[in-house]
């Protein structure tokens, strides 16, 4: 039976090869400009190797919807030629070894154009703009020109009625789309705009920066204030068993625990719903603190930290469910030379009490910030073992804004998240040159600057001249990316994005 199925496949894909052929025979100027995106493609589906899997052709590719209008792949239409231009600018080879790669590269560039097309074909039809026809006969028409430029109706009656139809209609929308981008493109820009944005550029100032990593939090600090909150950090090993179903559930099988019916290992194994069944309901050995991701209650928490060995705790309410508990071992006090024990009295310090690391890195600011204001930046750097980084000139940049320079591309690690932190900008330019500025957290860090010089717009005079000729670009450039943005986001309804599951069925069957 399959046999039989394949063969008239088979004789209509030769038979359609043999037209295309003759007719590039019989009318080469067929394909010249735009008439070879709408017909020498169909030479590519035939001959280009694997631009879709054999098990693929002949059928419509929908890859996802605009406003309910398929996105899809078929012979001729917009999506296929841009698929095919790109592929054959990219001159993609099955030998390549990025292939793959490559392939999904170009089907998903030619998917998000054709979604902005539609995007935008869809914008003018809710407009009620209409190409008109003489247009659109005069752009069919430019299609069949002669060497001597007048019109081939020869050429143009050669094409059957469905292909002279799909070209008309191509033709208006792509008229239509013209117009779109025509208008969006060639909007009209003050000549003020330029100067005024410039003068958001200015004035500029450079900077010497320290930092103080609020990572380094010194280990005396560290054992000071475990030694301060015992009970956080005592060192437990437990088992528990949870039950997701029910609290009666939970009680029966603690009963059956309890009672010596069953051990706590074997229910842990059968009945308990979280990671610790595999190992009896063993949880390793933990500080007391981490029991509050689970328990939520403070007297119930330290309840089970201070369980004796082989004590069973009650049953509490957990996230998933739930639980109860036996100690391993009876609970005892961390050890504060062990590395890894410090290492985690510092993670709960930094998720729980940052405002004391700050803080006392603040302290140790204005220790340099005294030294500095006698001695001078650079010996209190030298004399803190600080690293002094300079960065600048820089204009006053919230946000990052393009076209003007970031706080990202400074140089300066520390100050890479600070584009957006009002806090900075307004210590960077209120505080007086040369002057050492106040502390300020700025992330994982406690910055101090000093402002070394500023530069006013009449001494960035080469900036303001590139600017004024760049800026149109730079808009028409903006534009088309907002543009296109706004089409493609996530957050557009109309648009329903089904790229990869579809190239994933196409090419692996998924």
């Amino acid at each position: 039976m399959a046999s039989k199925e394949k063969k008239p496949i088979e004789k209509r894909e030769e038979s359609t090869k043999s037209e295309i052929i003759h007719r590039l025979k019989t009318h080469p100027f067929l394909f010249i400009g735009t008439v070879v995106v709408l017909v020498i493609v169909i030479v590519a589906f035939v001959f280009v190797p694997a631009i879709v899997p054999s098990a693929q052709r002949g059928t419509e590719l929908i890859f996802g919807y605009y406003n309910k209008v398929p996105i899809k792949y078929v012979p001729g239409n917009y999506f296929y030629n841009v698929q095919y231009q790109l592929t054959q600018q990219m001159r993609l080879s099955q030998d390549d070894p990025n292939y793959i790669a490559k392939l999904a590269q170009i089907w998903g560039e030619a998917f998000a154009e054709t979604a902005v097309h539609y995007g935008i074909l869809d914008e003018m039809k809710q407009a009620g703009y209409i190409a008109p026809e003489d247009v659109v006969d005069r752009e069919v028409a430019s299609m069949f020109l002669q060497e001597d430029g007048k019109f081939s109706g020869a050429r143009y009656r050669a094409m059957d009625n469905n292909s002279r139809m799909n070209l008309w209609r191509q033709t208006q929308e792509n008229v239509t789309a013209g117009i779109y981008t025509s208008d969006m493109m060639n909007m009209r820009i003050s000549s003020k705009e330029a100067p005024f944005i410039t003068s958001m550029n200015s004035p500029k100032r450079s900077f010497d920066l320290v930092s103080f990593p609020v990572y380094s939090y010194p280990e005396s600090e560290i054992i000071s204030y475990a030694r301060s909150n015992p009970d956080l950090f005592r060192m437990t090993r437990l088992s528990r068993i949870t039950v997701n179903s029910s609290e009666r559930e939970a009680r029966q099988i603690y009963n059956s625990v309890k009672n010596g019916v069953s051990t706590f290992e074997e229910m842990a194994k059968t009945n308990s719903g979280d990671m610790y069944a595999d190992r009896g309901g063993d949880m390793g050995i933990m500080m007391a603190f981490e029991l509050k991701y689970e328990i939520s209650d403070d007297e119930s928490r330290n309840r089970v930290a201070n369980l004796a060995r082989g004590e069973l705790s009650d049953i509490i309410k957990v996230p998933s469910g739930w639980a109860f508990f036996r100690a391993e071992e009876t609970s005892y006090q961390a050890d504060l030379d062990d590395q890894i024990q410090q290492s985690k009295v510092k993670s709960y310090i930094m998720d729980n009490e940052r405002g004391r690391v700050d803080d006392w890195f603040i302290a140790e600011a204005e220790k340099f910030i005294a030294q500095a204001e006698e001695n001078g930046f650079d010996e209190a750097a030298g004399a803190g073992n600080l690293i002094k980084k300079n960065f600048g000139p820089i204009s006053l940049n919230y946000g990052n804004a393009m076209p003007f320079g970031s706080l990202a591309s400074s140089g300066v690690p520390e100050l890479t998240n600070a584009g957006s932190n009002q806090f900075f900008w307004r210590l960077a330019f209120s505080t007086p040159l040369n002057t050492v500025s106040r502390p300020l957290v700025v992330g994982d860090n406690v910055v101090v600057l000093l402002p070394l010089e500023e530069i006013g717009p009449e001494e960035d005079e080469d900036f303001m001249e590139m600017f004024s000729g760049y800026w149109s670009n730079w808009m028409q450039d903006v534009t088309n990316s907002s543009s296109r943005n706004r089409f493609l986001s996530s957050d557009n309804d109309k648009l329903e994005n089904n790229f990869e599951e579809t190239f994933m069925r196409i090419w692996f069957g998924n």
